[in-house]
């Protein structure tokens, strides 16, 4: 099992008791620089590429070297990779990382909720920590966070969810988790990361395309492979991305996937308190993928900054320490705001560190916690939230209600 980018993993070992019969030790996870040694050493026959938010080259680069060392290079399709529930399943994936689908998820669990159903939402997988211990968690309380060590990246998923009073299921297993969360719901949301395929064959695939990254929908694994069986494509952050670009989004989901029902999404940016940041010296804190693996060169905190007046945004870069100057320098297209990354204990503290270090004024903090209640600040924060509004009419809401039309008899039926 190779590792492409995710860090804290190279190295590890998927354990036994997951793995398998056939694997008594285990799976050894190595780099992806070994490649071609590992090729040779095991005298493999296929290398099975089961990794997302790829650019194409550089997903055929990985191709032509497996190939040039011998091996077939395997792309899986759905129909082997994705589970099939008992009860009806909506997927919320996505073409990039951080194109909203976040705050679409949690609108369409709402909007599900009012229209009767009991939903539950199973996260995407980020497996950071033990996983044999990850196998099946579930979320329902604050507490349960810090019961099961939650990274700031895990955090920020699942704790808005709470908030709403949803339940959230992730972890290593999705068969068990799928089958446990079954028990309680009569609906599954597949809350998707990166721009990963939905792991549950879905009912309702509703796919979210960035503006401000025109072209990307067709030009990243499986970002595409999501545009082109979306039955609803969601265009979001209209409202701050040209309208050339909005344009260029709508015509490449037209010419690719001509059924799909098409919806513009606006995403409205707000800040408490927004005359503290006018005229101020602001650290800017952005969510941590959106920016390094989602190559964007700028989140909702800068978006915010910027709206309510603030004097600078300060650039942290000379006073990042450990991990958090080495992700200035794996990603050069990071300036004036700082990733919030906090995979691991030691990378909550650098985090930490580099904020309290960087001479600023206020702090505005646009990931989807609350930041200061998971490290120490030493100076004022605000935080900067985010929602998804829908600009098409008739759109989301109705297609919802027109599915739970559809699927609630049937459920019943099948209950009977």
């Amino acid at each position: 099992m190779l590792n492409l980018t995710s860090p804290d993993i190279a190295n590890r070992r998927y354990p036994r008791e997951l793995a398998g019969p056939l694997y008594p030790d285990g799976i050894p996870i190595r780099e992806e620089k070994d490649l071609e040694k590992l090729i040779a050493e095991h005298h493999a026959n296929v290398v099975v590429f089961s990794y997302s938010d790829v650019s194409y080259p550089t997903l055929m680069h990985l191709a032509s070297r497996a190939v040039a060392a011998g091996t077939d290079f395997w792309l899986l399709g759905t129909e082997h990779t994705q589970l099939k529930s008992r009860v009806p399943v909506i997927s919320i994936c996505a073409v990039r990382t951080g194109c909203g689908k976040s705050p679409l998820s949690r609108l369409v669990a709402s909007q599900v909720k009012h229209l009767g159903w009991k939903p539950v939402v199973i996260r995407h997988p980020m497996p950071y920590g033990d996983l044999a211990a990850q196998a099946v968690q579930r979320f329902a309380t604050m507490e349960d966070l810090e019961r099961n060590q939650c990274t700031i990246e895990e955090r920020e998923e699942y704790e808005p969810h709470l908030r709403q009073g949803t339940i959230v299921y992730a972890g290593v297993d999705y068969e068990k988790i799928l089958r446990q969360a079954e028990k309680e719901a009569d609906l599954i949301l597949w809350d998707g990361g990166n721009n990963d395929t939905s792991f549950y064959a879905a009912d309702l695939e509703i796919v979210v395309a960035d503006p401000h990254r025109p072209g990307h929908e067709l030009g990243y694994f499986p970002g595409e492979v999501n545009l082109r069986r979306g039955q609803i494509v969601v265009i979001n952050k209209v409202d701050t991305a040209a309208a050339r670009d909005v344009e260029t989004v709508r015509q490449n989901i037209r010419q690719n996937n001509p059924k799909a029902t098409i919806v513009e999404m606006a995403c409205r940016v707000s800040v408490p308190s927004s005359e503290m940041v006018k005229g101020r010296r602001v650290l800017v804190v952005e969510d941590g993928p959106t920016l390094t693996h989602g190559e964007m060169p700028y989140g909702a905190g800068v978006v915010a900054a910027r709206q309510c007046g603030a004097a600078e945004l300060v650039d942290p870069q000379p006073y990042a320490i450990g991990s958090i100057r080495s992700t200035y320098e794996r990603y050069p297209h990071l300036t004036k705001l700082l990733p919030a990354m906090g995979y691991s204990a030691m990378q909550r503290h650098e985090l930490e560190e580099t904020i309290n270090r960087t001479p600023c004024d206020l702090v505005l903090v646009a990931t989807p916690i609350d930041l200061a209640h998971v490290i120490k600040l030493d100076k004022p924060s605000l935080r900067v939230t985010y929602e998804v509004e829908e600009l098409t009419h008739p759109g989301l809401i109705e297609a919802l209600a027109d599915f739970s039309q559809k699927h609630k008899p049937a459920l019943a039926e099948l209950v009977k």
